[in-house]
């Protein structure tokens, strides 16, 4: 069953088939050169030691395209290895993105966006040569501000300020002390190592206060901040939507950073977290993964960016084996099951076909290898009717 998605369009997605695990790194934004003539480029990188992704949007500045081509060159070393949103080629240091079916038509002025996640390796400077349909997008602009504001402005209605009425609607403000307490308590599931959870005043998406978990590697070094509500009645679908930043990409190991323990599995958790430097579902009866951890189903899933509040939706159908997932307003292909099985995303998450019944929601660390993180949440919210970003 496709869970249904208000408000949101459904876009499928082209990726290329190859993926490459992610190291823990710093992040570096870096605003593409602008443009006039043909189009104007943004292009916004996040780097870490050996890697990096590249969030690029195109603005045509031309009379309106009915399909759209666009080229650049890589000076450095980088080499794209999967990409989303558009399909992406690279011969030597030459670059092609060309549109999918649905979003090659811009008109003047408008806008297509797209990502990529490559390597490099001795140099990455961001391509200044970019050309829309052949037409060179050149001249003078004003570049982008480097770092994104991270504060609504005024006008904008408070971060979970929309969630009255949902079972957990949190933006932690009640939080007295630096220790979680009232609805938010610390628990380390199986095993307690050197993880800890704080109430955090310094670092908040919205208001002065957010959950902060400081993650180490290693089984048992759990880390969890846990609701006190029941969920065992929310649904038919259940509809979760936090808002979450973290510091450390993630790694190849497998992780979980939400937790939701499921009456279905006999109180084992349906799991949220990363894999081969890509967000994951894993159960943990049978541990199977959604999306299946070969390079194309890698691909079609996406990284969690560091350094920046990032709004991660999940909706878990409770009547059928279904569940949808989107990063910000865009659904992730390589995170939706819909019972009709799909080649590289759901063939282990379909071997069990009992619907999932999740009773309580845990946020914070758990690592099965390597990788330590520091995450924050904040503006959490569950209930049973869908919860805007």
């Amino acid at each position: 069953m496709r869970v249904p998605a208000p408000r949101l369009l459904r876009r499928p997605w082209t990726a290329l088939l190859t993926v490459v695990a992610l190291s823990a790194a710093a992040f570096t934004a870096t605003p593409a050169r602008g443009a006039e003539t043909g189009c104007r480029v943004d292009y916004t990188v996040n780097k870490w030691a050996d890697g990096y992704t590249a969030q690029i949007k195109v603005t045509n500045l031309g009379p309106a395209l009915d399909g759209w081509r666009l080229t650049w060159t890589y000076t450095g070393d980088q080499q794209v290895t999967s990409a989303w949103n558009a399909t992406v080629t690279q011969t030597g240091r030459s670059v092609v993105a060309t549109s999918t079916n649905w979003n090659g038509a811009l008109d003047t002025s408008g806008t297509a966006e797209f990502g990529l996640q490559g390597t490099w390796r001795s140099a990455d400077p961001a391509p200044s040569d970019f050309a829309l349909n052949g037409v060179q997008c050149g001249g003078d602009s004003t570049p982008p501000p480097t770092t994104p504001p991270t504060t609504p402005p005024p006008t904008t209605p408070p971060p979970g300020a929309d969630c009255d009425g949902a079972v957990i609607c949190s933006d932690f403000e009640d939080q007295t002390g630096p220790a979680p307490s009232g609805d938010w308590r610390f628990t380390a599931p199986d095993c307690q190592g050197t993880g800890t959870a704080a109430v955090d005043t310094a670092v908040a998406h919205s208001g002065t206060r957010s959950l902060r978990v400081d993650g180490r590697a290693g089984y048992c070094n759990h880390a969890f901040v846990a609701s006190t509500a029941d969920l065992s009645s929310v649904g038919p679908v259940m509809h979760v939507r936090m808002w979450v930043r973290h510091t450390t990409a993630l790694p190849a190991a497998h992780v979980t950073f939400v937790s939701l323990p499921d009456a279905s599995q006999g109180g084992r958790s349906l799991r949220v977290g990363g894999q081969n430097g890509a967000l994951q579902w894993n159960r943990e009866s049978d541990d199977a993964t959604l999306p299946a951890q070969s390079p194309a189903g890698v691909a079609l899933s996406r990284p969690l960016p560091t350094g920046s509040w990032q709004c991660l939706r999940f909706a878990v159908d409770t009547t059928a084996p279904g569940l949808d997932t989107w990063l910000g307003d865009e659904q992730v292909p390589g995170l939706h099951a819909d019972g009709v099985p799909t080649q590289d995303i759901d063939q282990q998450w379909l071997t069990r076909t009992t619907p999932p019944r999740p009773t309580a929601l845990r946020l914070g660390w758990e690592s099965y290898g390597t990788g330590d993180d520091t995450l924050w949440f904040d503006d959490v919210a569950v209930g049973s009717a869908p919860i805007d970003c």
